[in-house]
């Protein structure tokens, strides 16, 4: 331990968790790595775990040009001078009030700054890396000297593998990962997203803590043993991690009044004080219990929130101000939900469309019964948001990731299109969202039976071609159904409409059914949304309202 301890204050260290067993890494395997990392293999190790960490980053395939330890020895004088390293001002592309100390004694502490102020010299590009005082500041503990953590930090930064995300260092590449965590929250951390929502006016907000929850406010331990995994499988462990964070914070806090005015404060102070409530073991096994989507479809989703931000001109901190946009009061009416409401609803669309605001395009009361008229100024408006309030005040609707124009695919003949980003929701008598069950637990798809009347039509003539060519076009890239193995038939069966009715929600059931004057509908206990009813049967429509979204990609 001698070589690497340096920097480390070893009173303020748990040594308990410190062994001198004299193991060696000997396996250059990906799933052995792989495993050892999420077994703790080097954790109670400093030495063995600053050896492993030596290899694993001198592994990462980075730029022709990368600065190493040399180089820091060669510039650190010339930049730092004589100043005191403990008060240098640290760049603006950090966060100054965010530095963890992880255990380092003074001189550690000082290190930390002297480097990330030499890597913003060799860096000119790094415009937003909240993460690099964390990072350098745990590295610091596995190197023999600054120069050697000064490249290890390098070397991360530097990383060229474009399969290979690790640090972002944009503001544009930050923001779009706190919008695909927003996503991913979404999909599956439902319960805690509902808490989210009912006591945060800007759930995108509190979302956007999400990288500070990890390097900031988990202790050194837990840190520790996120960042073994992380170094061996990349970004998506931070997803993980981050999810199963908000769930135990859910799971604890559940039911208890806030401790202070902002569910943000709350949750940084249950992240801090983790180890009161759950150890770092059990973190990373409900983390990696999470049945994520693949590295490519998180890949795709962060494209896409990355295209959304570009199109909207939000490139760079300055412009944060401009990114959550919420359902401005002043400027939206509806005879169907409140603004309240209808922020509710915007909580759950995906966080690229969250950014526009609702536009109203259709309404009965406007416009009349007619389904052509409904077609006519829905469709070239992609996604869209359907309201229905019935007469017995009941209020439904369902969010459309696609253009009602795909329903000409099929000829004369009715058939489905739409992708699984689509769901429906209840509103009145109480809010509840169903998503489609044969998208979140794809092994349905196998024995789903046929529907009866217009969705056994429907399945008849579905084929592949109702797919969109490539999802990324349309920014619905995952969950898009060319990712599930699913037979033709229900692979996209989710919405569909003729000159005679609407139907959403296909595969084994009509969730909801609409006749041709959009006077009348039904809806079903299908197994599509857990055996749940939207509203009455049968049902006589009040008022129907279709929203796009105004100034989003697709015109």
């Amino acid at each position: 331990m001698d070589e690497y301890n340096r920097f480390v204050d070893w009173e303020k260290m748990d040594v308990t968790v410190q062994t001198q067993d004299p193991k060696e890494l000997t396996c250059t395997e990906f799933q052995e790595l792989k495993q050892l990392a999420r077994q703790g293999y080097w954790a109670k190790n400093h030495s063995l775990r600053a050896k492993v960490y030596h290899k694993l980053i001198n592994n990462i395939p980075c730029r022709t040009v990368t600065p190493d330890a040399n180089v820091y020895r060669d510039i650190v004088v010339k930049i730092i001078g004589k100043r005191n390293s403990g008060s240098l001002p640290l760049p603006e592309f950090v966060d100054n009030s965010l530095v963890p100390t992880y255990c380092l004694n003074a001189e550690g502490i000082g290190a930390v700054r002297k480097i990330i102020l030499c890597i913003a010299n060799q860096f000119p590009d790094i415009s937003f890396c909240p993460a690099l005082p964390s990072v350098t500041a745990l590295l610091l503990h596995y190197s023999k000297d600054e120069a050697e953590c000064f490249e290890k930090v390098c070397r991360i930064l530097a990383c060229n593998d474009p399969s290979k995300r690790l640090i972002d260092q944009t503001f544009l590449a930050f923001e779009s990962s706190c919008m695909t965590f927003g996503d991913l929250v979404n999909k599956y951390c439902q319960a805690a997203h509902k808490l989210m929502v009912a006591v945060s006016e800007d759930v995108l907000e509190v979302y956007s803590d999400w990288q500070r929850w990890l390097f900031g406010e988990l202790p050194m331990v837990y840190i520790a043993r996120v960042f073994d995994v992380f170094l061996v499988e990349g970004y998506k462990v931070l997803y993980r991690v981050a999810l199963a964070l908000l769930k135990f914070f859910h799971k604890v806090r559940a039911g208890q009044p806030m401790e202070s005015d902002s569910i943000q404060q709350d949750i940084r102070s249950f992240v801090r004080d983790i180890a009161k409530s759950v150890s770092p073991e059990r973190l990373l096994e409900k983390a990696f219990a999470i049945r994520l989507f693949s590295r490519k479809e998180i890949q795709l989703l962060q494209m896409a929130n990355e295209k959304a931000l570009q199109q909207k001109g939000i490139t760079v901190k300055q412009k944060r101000q401009n990114v959550h946009l919420a359902v401005h009061a002043e400027n939206f009416k509806s005879e169907i939900v409140s603004v309240k409401e209808m922020r509710d609803i915007w909580s759950w669309i995906p966080e690229r469309f969250a950014l526009c605001q609702p536009l109203l395009l259709f309404t009965t009361l406007e416009h009349g019964c007619s389904l052509s008229r409904f077609y006519s100024h829905s469709e070239g408006h992609e996604p869209t948001l359907l309201l229905i309030k019935t007469t017995a005040k009941e209020v439904c609707g369902a969010y459309l990731s696609t253009d009602w124009s795909e329903r000409r695919r099929g000829g004369n003949k009715l058939s489905f299109f739409g992708t699984g980003e689509c769901f429906v929701f209840r509103l009145q008598p109480e809010v509840e969202r169903y998503e489609w069950v044969i998208i979140k637990h794809p092994e349905l798809a196998m024995s789903v039976s046929e529907p009866e009347n217009h969705a056994t039509q429907a399945s008849s003539t579905l084929s592949s071609t109702s797919v969109p060519s490539d999802p990324s076009d349309r920014l619905s890239p995952f969950l898009s159904a060319r990712h599930f193995n699913l037979p033709s038939k229900t692979a996209s069966m989710f919405m569909a409409g003729s000159s005679e009715c609407i139907i959403i929600g296909g595969g084994d059931g009509q969730a909801l059914y609409l006749d041709a004057d959009l006077n009348h509908g039904r809806t079903s206990h299908c197994n599509t949304f857990n055996n749940q009813p939207l509203c009455s049967e049968s049902f006589q429509i009040s008022v129907l309202e279709v929203w796009g979204f105004r100034d989003n990609m697709n015109g």
